[in-house]
């Protein structure tokens, strides 16, 4: 870490920040202060899953209760990022940003204070390669007093823009954002749709009522219509009589540009039909249904489910492209929250198939309706069934080839595939690969744990190689059984087909190469097996820091891709820089400069998956 300080010096305090990388110093900042830094491989690190892998350094600013605080960190280098804690970095920050100065990959962070000792980090977005920066804290004084709110009647559809001259609101809990204010008059239970539409940035509207002091006390807010883009649409009823405040903003709180804000009477509320399994309804959507929160035309049908419940809804339709979402009505008080949606899955052309394992006992809705949410509309058949238990799975042995067979009495997935489900015990770390072949239909697999709904953990179409067969090659994450599912790639396939469990054992030891060695090598099914299900042979270098190095990998057989990276002592790989195309279409090239020294594990591998073949890699000196 080097810090130089311009307009003041710089002091260093007694404070270190812990947290999940090591002891970082902590130096002064002070409000109206600028300094210049750098970051370095050798400043703290965080290398974490969840957030990734970092450096930063620390600085704590002393603060005043109601303090309105801006920091920037700017970077030629780097992607800037920056983070604000209370007290110290130990938690979770009360406020992060990227990009929001405005000025490329820049950052701008505001917050108010609540008085004391505020950290804040300056890091990079991701990776250990800093650069020099620029950090700078300012007070913007007292927040401008908002103007009243601009009246809006029923009806109204009015042109506005967010700008530099709109008023700001720092609530704590959203963030500050920037925002327009209109204001109108309800009756209790009175319904409105709300729609803010914008070609210039990802809008979100807000109702609420002003409290006291002047406080904005939000009431219902949107960020999406449900139709797709970033326009936002809101129907709201109103709690009481009185004056209500619809507040227009950006979903970022600082993007500027124009829009359009329409109030409108909603439609009327949808009002569900119970059903129960074994029903078919004909329906029809029409101009006089009533509308889901997003004001889209639906029928919506309720019905009493129980904990492990497979449900089975079809919608079909010649007059329209069918819709169907499954809501849960129960959340903790919080109301509905949808569970589960779908368009084509009755592999019919545009008709719905859903199918759904209830989580728990309770009121469910469906809502019918048209693909897109649009005023399409016409006659249309909608059935509701109980689904069978799916069968247990058929266990399945390494080295074992079982023949089998796809019909019409198998279960059916989310996409309407009729499915066979197998299980196998697993190793954590080891290799596993699945083979599945068919001469009657396009072959599909998938991969997932047995606890709860099935979910694809990995999956295969053709990686076999040889047309629409499947190879689905996969790396344990722990010991325990795992769950096969062996179908046809589309809804109405049926056939015979044949499926194989290979053990491919633990990933396999590096090898070592030295500056000025050239490796010619071969990939096949018996090597490494990366993330993303390619394969790859590993070379351990060591390195020192200040090393300049050109690393070529050429192949004729496969696109060629260089992997350079460390492992922890778990064997976890981690990425610090990779390559594709450089030296050509297919070939790959990295000139490394070193910053760290120590065991570096470099990996020859393929681009995409299931590729094999001999390659050459050469590590050369670079001057």
């Amino acid at each position: 870490m080097r810090r130089s300080a311009f307009i003041m010096t710089v002091s260093a305090l007694a404070l270190f920040a812990s947290g999940s990388a090591m002891a970082q110093t902590t130096s002064a900042l002070r409000v109206g202060q600028t300094v210049n830094g750098q970051l370095t491989a050798e400043d703290a690190k965080v290398d974490s899953e969840e957030m990734g892998q970092f450096v930063y350094d620390s600085y704590a600013i002393q603060t005043r209760a109601g303090q309105r605080l801006e920091v920037t960190l700017r970077s030629e280098a780097f992607d800037a990022y920056l983070e604000a804690y209370a007290g110290s970095d130990e938690g979770d920050a009360i406020a992060s940003d990227d990009d929001g100065l405005g000025e490329g990959t820049n950052s701008r962070l505001r917050f108010v204070s609540t008085g004391g000792t505020y950290i804040i980090r300056a890091r990079t977005l991701s990776g250990l390669e800093g650069g020099d920066y620029a950090i700078a804290v300012t007070d913007r004084g007292a927040a401008p007093r908002a103007p009243r709110p601009t009246a809006i009647r029923l009806g109204d559809e009015v042109d506005g823009a967010i700008s530099d001259r709109s008023p700001v609101e720092e609530d704590g809990q959203y963030g500050e954002y920037a925002y327009n204010s209109y204001s109108f008059r309800a009756r209790q239970g009175d319904r409105f749709a709300i729609s803010l539409n914008s070609d210039d940035f990802d809008s979100i509207v807000r109702v609420g009522r002003m409290g006291r002091g002047g406080a904005f006390e939000e009431l219902a807010q949107n960020d999406d219509s449900g139709q797709g883009g970033l326009n936002s649409y809101l129907i709201f009823t109103a709690p009481s009589n009185g004056e209500y405040v619809i507040r227009a903003s950006s979903l970022d709180g600082a993007t500027e540009g124009d829009y359009e804000l329409g109030l409108a009477e909603a439609p009327p509320p949808l009002v569900a039909r119970p059903v129960v399994f074994g029903d078919t309804v004909e329906g029809r959507l029409e101009a006089s249904d009533g509308g889901n929160a997003f004001g889209q035309r639906a029928d919506a049908y309720s019905f009493t489910g129980t904990e492990g419940q497979r449900i089975v809804a079809t919608m079909s339709s010649d007059a329209f492209d069918t819709y169907l979402e499954l809501f849960s009505e129960e959340d903790g008080g919080n109301g509905r929250y949808s569970l589960d949606s779908d368009d084509d899955g009755a592999g019919e052309g545009t008709n719905s198939r859903l199918t759904y394992t209830l989580p728990s006992d309770g009121q469910y809705t469906i809502e019918a309706r048209a693909f897109g949410g649009g005023d399409e509309g016409g006659a249309y058949t909608f059935t509701f069934e109980e689904a069978p238990p799916l069968p247990a799975p058929i266990a399945l042995s390494f080295g074992q080839t079982v023949q089998g067979e796809i019909v019409d009495a198998d279960p059916r997935d989310d996409e309407n595939r009729g499915f066979d489900a197998y299980s196998f015990t697993g190793v954590a770390g080891n290799r596993v690969q699945l083979i599945m072949r068919s001469g009657d239909f396009d072959t599909y697999l998938q991969i997932g744990s047995p606890e709860g709904d099935f979910y694809a953990m990995a999956s295969d179409d053709d990686g076999l190689g040889e047309g629409t067969d499947s190879r689905l090659n996969y790396i344990v994450p722990s010991d325990g059984e795992l769950i096969v599912r062996a179908s046809p790639l589309s809804a109405d396939a049926k056939g015979l087909y044949s499926l194989e469990l290979i053990d491919r054992g633990p990933q396999p030891l590096p090898g070592s190469i030295l500056v000025g060695a050239t490796a010619r090598g071969t990939l096949s099914e018996d090597d490494g097996l990366a993330e993303d299900g390619s394969f790859y042979d590993a070379y351990k270098i060591s390195v020192k820091a200040g090393d300049k190095l050109r690393l070529t990998m050429v192949s004729n057989d496969f696109d060629a891709f260089i992997d350079i990276g460390r492992e922890d002592e778990s064997g976890v790989f981690t990425s610090v820089v990779s390559d594709d195309d450089s030296l050509s279409d297919t070939h790959a090239k990295i000139d490394w400069a070193v910053e760290e020294e120590g065991d570096y594990i470099i990996r020859a591998r393929s681009f995409a998956s299931g590729q094999s073949g001999t390659y050459a890699l050469t590590v050369e000196p670079k001057d």
